[in-house]
């Protein structure tokens, strides 16, 4: 029977690891920069609204102005990061959890 000091232990091992550290690096490598972009992404929509109405207001076509387009393009941006992270994900950090997983559940099993 293991005990909860032989589980933490076991953690902080694979956590040590340099398969873990390398999905920490893949993670962040990805998540960081594309979160700064989008929130700059959408930062810059906010203060356009707010501080270039006449440039906001600019019709396009019809009723149609570039604050609405701009709108429109920030819920197609998440959809786009959403699966490019999907992707991301299914190619680069799965693998690797799926491997360390299957590390820790031989280990605890034993």
């Amino acid at each position: 029977m293991t005990t909860r000091q032989d589980e933490s232990s076991e953690y902080e091992q694979v956590q040590a690891g340099a398969d873990f550290q390398e999905l920490r690096r893949r993670y962040r490598s990805w998540a960081f920069p594309v979160t700064i972009a989008f929130l700059a992404w959408y930062l810059l929509y906010v203060i356009l609204s707010g501080w270039a109405r006449g440039f906001m207001g600019t019709k396009v076509f019809g009723n149609v102005n570039v604050a609405l387009i701009f709108g429109v393009l920030q819920f197609v941006s998440t959809f786009l990061i959403a699966w490019a992270y999907a992707r991301h994900a299914d190619k680069k950090l799965d693998p690797l959890s799926g491997k360390l997983r299957d590390e820790m559940e031989t280990t605890t099993n034993e």
